[in-house]
């Protein structure tokens, strides 16, 4: 198994990218072939070779893609099926990020799935997409240049707007400080905060502020061993009123009680790794 992430470089795709990232997974890799995506606010561009493909499970609702998609911001966790080798080259981009892109025939929908032609989006004849894997799996810092050089003719194209911009300025306050603090800091009123989110994330400020707590607790949990974890004290740490707010919290974002979580360790994080920055 592979894994690796990286920002980019250029100034004008790092407005709009918050990574790449690479993952590789081999046929004699051990693990659990049905790993959980948890809820995520950014949305990611896979690229993908088109001989793979992909499902992705919320409930009774499966969707299938083929080659290069869209995994766009989702409020529930997906079951993915991860039993066959693959080589997945991840954009991720900022929460957000896509509201001032132009998609051509995919619309940024909140909880979808979307195939993608990466060249009739990025506007150019065609993408190379073997070379682009193979650079990927040979140095991560040659891929993150040749990223950086397909993307910023595609994003110098656009421009942020006052919603984006007001965005932008939310969400590092977010991790934070308390959603009803933000009209303060940002001397704006709260319903044009609350709306500019909205417009540009389609998520509420909860939503998002939720999904970056839960991101956080992950990455706490993933340092600990099984017997190590108490709950009571990961509540009072990341500001839930008692054990059971937080029981409920993880049984509607990832489908899983404390308890079941800390036996099963099923999500991408605890299979893949936490993909720390290089």
């Amino acid at each position: 198994m592979k894994n690796w992430k990286v920002v980019p470089q250029n100034s004008l795709v790092a407005q709009y990218v918050e990574c790449y990232w690479f993952l590789e997974k081999e046929a004699a890799d051990d693990g659990n072939n049905n790993p959980k995506l948890n809820p995520d606010p950014s949305s990611h561009l896979m690229v993908v070779k088109s001989s793979q493909s992909f499902s992705y499970r919320q409930g009774a609702n499966t969707q299938i893609s083929r080659g290069c998609h869209w995994i766009f911001a989702h409020r529930q966790a997906y079951l993915m099926d991860h039993s066959n080798p693959f080589q997945v080259l991840g954009i991720k981009f900022k929460v957000g990020g896509l509201y001032s892109l132009t998609l051509n025939d995919n619309a940024a929908t909140l909880d979808s799935i979307a195939n993608v032609d990466l060249g009739k989006l990025l506007n150019i004849a065609a993408v190379d997409i073997d070379h682009l894997i193979l650079q990927a799996l040979t140095d991560k810092l040659l891929i993150r240049d040749a990223l950086d050089e397909l993307l910023s003719p595609w994003l110098e194209n656009h421009k942020l707007d006052q919603h984006a911009v007001l965005t932008r300025k939310v969400l590092p306050l977010l991790e934070t400080m308390p959603i009803q603090a933000l009209s303060t800091q940002l001397h704006r009123s709260q319903r044009t905060i609350e709306r500019s989110f909205l417009k540009t994330t389609q998520l509420t400020l909860k939503q998002c502020q939720s999904m970056v707590r839960l991101e956080q607790i992950l990455e706490y949990l993933y340092g600990l061993n099984q017997n190590e974890i108490n709950w009571s004290d990961v509540a009072q740490q990341f500001a839930f009123s008692d054990q059971p707010h937080l029981i409920r919290y993880l049984k509607s974002a990832i489908g899983d009680t404390p308890a079941q979580y800390a036996h099963n360790r099923d999500l991408t994080i605890d299979i893949y790794g936490d993909f720390k920055l290089d």
